[in-house]
């Protein structure tokens, strides 16, 4: 079965990131699955491994393949993540998808999302849901 290399959860909320990770397992579409409370340390983690500042032995560490982020978080919210993330070098980024999953449907957050050109999706996170994601960006999920 097809697998992605890893994905990453970046959500404050510990029952949500408890039943994505459920889901996510159950779907078998992920050989590692991480989760992340806040923004700040989703992107440090990211930053180590785009500067190869990480212990390439530890399984605790890997490139994700999609990352599942949330908008309305303490310390540094999505749109601040995403900010950030677009000035990680492009090499690294190019094959990562990014979508936000979240319980906002304000249109401003909408906009913005569609102006990143990032796929936006409200929570619950559903078999169906992420089975779009993964069809639409990763050639190897289409039918």
């Amino acid at each position: 079965m097809k697998k992605l290399k890893g994905i990453l959860l970046i959500d404050d909320d510990d029952t949500n990131n408890f039943l994505n990770h459920r889901l996510l397992t159950r779907m078998q579409v992920a050989e590692k699955i991480r989760e992340f409370r806040n923004g700040k340390q989703a992107f440090d983690y990211l930053y180590n491994i785009s500067q190869g500042h990480y212990d390439t032995a530890s399984s605790e560490y890997f490139k994700p393949a999609l990352i599942l982020l949330d908008i309305n978080m303490p310390v540094m919210d999505g749109f601040e993540f995403l900010s950030l993330f677009e000035k990680l070098d492009e090499s690294f980024r190019k094959d990562v998808v990014l979508a936000l999953l979240t319980t906002s449907e304000h249109s401003q957050d909408t906009e913005r999302a569609a102006a990143s050109s990032i796929a936006y999706l409200t929570k619950p996170l559903t078999t169906e849901k992420v089975q779009g994601l993964l069809e639409e960006h990763f050639p190897e999920f289409r039918s």
